[in-house]
């Protein structure tokens, strides 16, 4: 049986993908059976860490909808998966129809079916990306024509930087971008901490993903914050992603092992 239509030539198909993954615990349709063989083995180590991605994604929304509030009309969003339920541009551009959206990812599927989705957007792209590479980004032709850096930018960093081992200096991708923005911009990130409640459950999850090419990095509290070094936090700080900013609606869950913060260059605004 051939690929379908969608997959990109090239695309290693016999290896576990974070963003496919992600994509099959949010619901999506582009992902492959070991993909989902892999989700599915990690459920079984962890029951629920599904919702908590749903969790993740929830925060995501509220993110976006809060920073188009705050007169954001830019967002670069990196590491950005495959679209699925709740997509940046769909939600900024709800409030902002001309909002602009640049996906970056470095999983071909991702960056395949976000330019087939966005075909006719004006104000919405994506292209292949490293995360690893902040440089390489920045200076992309097709960045540099979506996104006017001397204006404000939002930098989304979702559940994306514990991929990033330290020797990849995640603080760093965060200053290189702190260098390129201007004042007004902001960072939004989630990022895994160490389980205090479920900890054998996280032990044999991040065990699965050391057999993978996205290893993931947990950090402390303490260490996520020391990512944000010299931005502003903004309220309600680094918590769990389940309490920045909740809705009223939103079922409730126990605290994940899972941080979100949202913070500002510059202290003339909240």
């Amino acid at each position: 049986m051939g690929l379908p239509e969608w997959v990109p030539d090239g695309v290693d198909i016999t290896t576990p993908n974070a963003a496919r993954v992600y994509d099959y615990t949010l619901g999506g349709l582009h992902n492959f059976q070991v993909d989902r063989e892999f989700a599915e083995d990690v459920q079984r180590a962890w029951p629920g860490v599904f919702q908590i991605a749903h969790a993740n994604r929830a925060y995501l929304g509220r993110a976006v909808q809060w920073l188009t509030e705050q007169g954001v009309r830019q967002f670069l969003d990196i590491g950005s998966g495959i679209p699925t339920l709740g997509n940046v541009h769909q939600m900024a551009q709800a409030v902002a129809p001309e909002a602009r959206v640049m996906y970056v990812d470095i999983d071909p599927v991702a960056v395949a079916h976000s330019r087939h989705i966005l075909a006719g957007n004006p104000h919405a792209s994506a292209i292949s990306g490293d995360l690893r590479r902040p440089e390489e980004i920045l200076a992309h032709p097709e960045v540099l024509a979506l996104l006017d850096f001397s204006e404000p930018v939002a930098l989304l960093l979702i559940a994306v930087l514990h991929f990033v081992s330290d020797d990849d200096d995640p603080g760093g991708i965060i200053r290189r971008f702190d260098e390129a923005a201007v004042s007004g911009s902001y960072v939004a990130l989630s990022h895994g901490i160490p389980a205090t409640v479920q900890a054998a459950e996280q032990d044999e999850v991040s065990g699965l993903y050391r057999r993978t090419p996205t290893a993931v990095y947990l950090r402390t509290p303490e260490q996520v914050d020391g990512l944000l070094d010299g931005w502003r936090v903004v309220e309600p700080g680094l918590v769990p992603i389940t309490d920045w900013r909740p809705d009223p609606e939103d079922d409730e869950m126990s605290r994940p092992p899972l941080l979100a913060a949202v913070a500002r260059k510059g202290a003339d605004r909240p």
